[in-house]
């Protein structure tokens, strides 16, 4: 999960005035003497990435290539050692020194005392206010930020001390706040010195492995707010870099540092990175910034900045933000079925790719990434069929094109087994249903009819398959044991065709079902290793079975005699069609004793047995008939809960976002009727917004693309006003007799959703 680092060591003095030359004065915004010099390979990183080795590893490459542009730029040198072939070349040394000035030389910086408080500072800045004389003021900004040494002597806690823990950086983050805050208020002279600072202080020579009080300077100047401007992006890049091509340690450490801040100032680094790659891909003023050609590495080291913030948030206790928010929505407009090619197919190749960092990824990138494939994976599969058919010159039909399910409704749950059974090879085709003696094409109302029923029959209680928990209000997987398991390889095969096929389902799982599912997120080639065996906690038992965590935590923390007073053995015991059975969670489990040394372990290993081992038949049966669908390199691209908002859509409900996407039959949107039904809905507290959408639909979810993806359609009926509205679910309408008024198809509708019915509620 850290960062693996080549520096190149050598590099002439002369160089290190052209790196210098590269970032150009505060002053100007030009981008000339940009990239200047040879071009180096940039260091190849492995941090939290998802690009696949050819041997099935993974690492991260670095040469960054833009959606859409073939050909990238190999990365300038990241921190050259810049003075060792001068040194060698004139042969200079302490001994051939006079004595006098040998004496001034020591073996280690010696850090300057600085030791202005918070108070002094605030107080400099309201005299500086008051009497317009900014001189103490600048002179501090100009000092401090003048050198790595200087930022530790001013902000770091205690100059003794070397705070080589990731616990506590060392750092007086309350008086870097405080400079910062006060930055933005100070005279353009001053902010100009903090920039001219930062530029001496990333031009220095560097020897040798970093010390903590660079990588305490690093964490100090990323927080810099001045960074999100255009004008100082030149900088920031440079900053960016050298930030990207730390050591794995020294990146160890920062990941550490970065999630002890608050969630304000963590959000604004968040926020300010994403603004910088937004701005690098889509510039509103290109002449603010160099041309793309000559700065091609600089989305790559932000981005792997970003990803240090993405570690950080996610080995918190509580994540500091959702992860939507490392979502950059810019990349919704590149071409990013391009970057998924390069990423699937260039094996170790050092190109860069936002794949290798899928957090970046929104849902809507990740669903189409998924969709597009499985077309070609669709187109694939006709093709080959048409040229069996060609080549065996046998006539071509062309509904060899579709994967064709015909059901009976009295029999849907047999009949859809039998047919996904003797179609297994066309799973990846594009879906048509028919019911058996029913006429009419299937344009889409008919496959999502197919899967309502379905998914209502085999989720119902009393099929036997899941059972219901009301107080989670999730379905889990029966652990009666069974001859046969293929109906759970139908649930799977059902979730992974409703994906390919854009149709939302109704299920309730907990999370950790889309945690087992991904686990791994590719079949293994071997059929040994075991799937679906998570490593999961109390939080995800909570999930399913809130009551029985609740006594399990209260196990773990009680101080009195854990044995003496629960009298519990490593045995549990469940019930299974009306027999009550046990079972040894480890060898000889009915005669260990759970006491307060080992029932860490016994919660663990109970965790284990109940969301994993006692139905890991169930479930890997469901596991493969997801995957024989689903079966993609995309999958290793999503979170758990990106799984979920794919099959059962989101649960973030917009009914303006509705409103203005609705299609009308019969109605406009100006007809008295439409606007009442809009005031009514947009008034409904949230509960009842989400029946309105289940009775409309079929479920209270929202596809991937939001709103407008739903098609939704209000229609009129010439019916009495005595009725209730009507629906489609399997066309998402709603159909509205002309009622007289607002107060009338409140009334009416209310009751209509209030007693539609759902499925495996009691």
């Amino acid at each position: 999960m850290l960062l693996n680092i080549t520096r190149e060591n050598h590099t002439p003095l002369h160089q290190a005035e052209r790196e210098r030359d590269r970032l150009p004065p505060i002053s100007s915004h030009s981008s000339s003497g940009l990239d200047r010099g040879p071009k180096l390979p940039y260091p190849s990183l492995n941090f939290i990435s998802n690009h696949r080795k050819e041997d099935g590893s993974h690492s991260l490459s670095s040469q960054f290539i833009l959606p859409g542009i073939r050909h990238g730029r190999e990365l300038p040198p990241i921190c050259p050692n810049v003075r060792l072939k001068h040194q060698h070349q004139h042969r200079i040394t302490v001994d051939n020194l006079p004595p006098e000035v040998r004496a001034r030389f020591a073996s280690d910086p010696v850090m300057p005392l600085r030791t202005k408080t918070v108070k002094e500072f605030q107080e400099d800045i309201e005299r500086a206010t008051v009497s317009g004389d900014w001189k103490h003021v600048h002179d501090f900004y100009l000092t401090t930020f003048g050198s790595f040494l200087e930022l530790n002597a001013a902000f770091k806690k205690d100059a003794s001390p070397p705070f080589n823990t990731i616990e506590d950086s060392g750092i007086n983050t309350k008086f870097v706040n405080a400079v910062y805050d006060a930055l933005s208020h100070t005279p353009p002279d001053a902010q100009r010195a903090v920039l001219k600072g930062i530029i001496n202080s990333l031009l220095r020579e560097w020897k040798g492995r970093r010390t903590k009080d660079d990588l305490r300077a690093y964490f100090i100047l990323v927080q810099n707010p001045q960074c999100t401007s255009p004008a100082t992006y030149v900088i920031y890049a440079h900053l960016l870099r050298q930030i990207a091509a730390l050591a794995e340690a020294d990146h160890y450490f920062l990941m550490h540092w970065f999630k002890k801040l608050s969630q304000k100032r963590f959000k604004q680094l968040v926020e300010r990175l994403h603004l910088f790659i937004s701005t690098r891909l889509f510039p509103v003023k290109p002449e603010e910034l160099p041309p793309m050609a000559k700065c091609s590495w600089w989305i790559p080291s932000a981005t792997k900045v970003l990803s240090l913030l993405n570690a950080a948030n996610i080995i918190s206790s509580t994540p500091i933000l959702p992860f939507v928010d490392f979502y950059n929505p810019t990349l919704d407009h590149t071409d990013f079925m391009e970057d998924y090619r390069i990423w699937q197919t260039q094996g170790n190749s050092t190109r860069f790719t936002f794949c290798q960092f899928a957090f970046i990824l929104s849902t809507v990138v990740k669903k189409a990434v998924i969709q597009k494939d499985s077309e070609q994976q669709m187109i694939s599969m006709a093709r080959q069929s048409l040229v069996d058919k060609v080549s065996r010159r046998q006539r071509v039909d062309m509904s060899l094109l579709f994967l064709n399910i015909k059901v009976r409704r009295l029999q849907l749950v047999s009949d859809s087994m039998d047919e996904l059974t003797r179609n297994r090879a066309d799973l990846k085709k594009k879906l048509k249903v028919s019911f058996v003696g029913e006429a009419g094409l299937d344009m889409g109302g008919l496959t999502k009819e197919w899967f309502l029923l379905l998914i209502r029959q085999i989720f119902h209680t009393d099929h036997g398959m899941f059972t219901f928990f009301k107080d989670s209000h999730c379905h889990w997987f029966s652990s009666w044991k069974c001859d046969n398991y293929s109906e759970f390889r139908l649930v799977g095969v059902l979730m992974g065709l409703a994906v390919y096929n854009s149709i939302t389902l109704d299920i309730s799982f907990p999370p950790c079902v889309y945690k087992k599912l991904l686990t791994p997120p590719v079949v293994p080639c071997d059929l040994d290793p075991p799937v679906g065996m998570a490593t999961l906690t109390l939080d995800d038992l909570q999930q399913v079975m809130p009551d029985l965590s609740h006594g399990l935590a209260e196990l773990l923390s009680y101080e009195g005699n854990v044995e003496e007073d629960f009298c519990t053995t490593f045995q549990v015991s469940q019930e299974e069609l009306g027999v009550i059975k046990s079972y040894n969670l480890k060898p000889g489990g009915d005669k260990i004793p759970v006491t307060n040394q080992n029932r860490k372990e016994y919660v663990q290993l109970y965790v284990d047995f109940l969301l994993n081992k006692s139905i890991y038949r169930q479930f890997t049966t469901f596991y493969y008939g997801f995957h024989s669908v689903c079966a993609s390199d995309a999958l290793m691209l999503l979170r758990p809960e990106e799984v979920e908002i794919l099959v059962c859509g989101s649960p973030n409900l917009d009914m303006s976002s509705l409103q203005k996407a609705a299609q009308y039959e019969g109605y406009s949107k100006t007809d008295p009727t439409i606007r009442a039904f809009w005031d009514v809905v947009l008034g409904f507290p949230l509960k009842f917004q989400k029946r309105l959408l289940h009775f409309s639909t079929g479920s209270d979810r929202v596809p991937v693309g939001g709103m407008a993806d739903l098609n939704f359609k209000i229609s009129k009926i010439d019916a009495s006003t005595d009725w209730l509205p009507i629906s489609h679910t399997c066309f998402n309408q709603i159909c509205l007799p002309p009622y007289k008024n607002k107060k009338e198809l409140k009334q009416k509708l209310t009751i209509a959703i209030s007693n539609a019915e759902g499925f495996g509620l009691e």
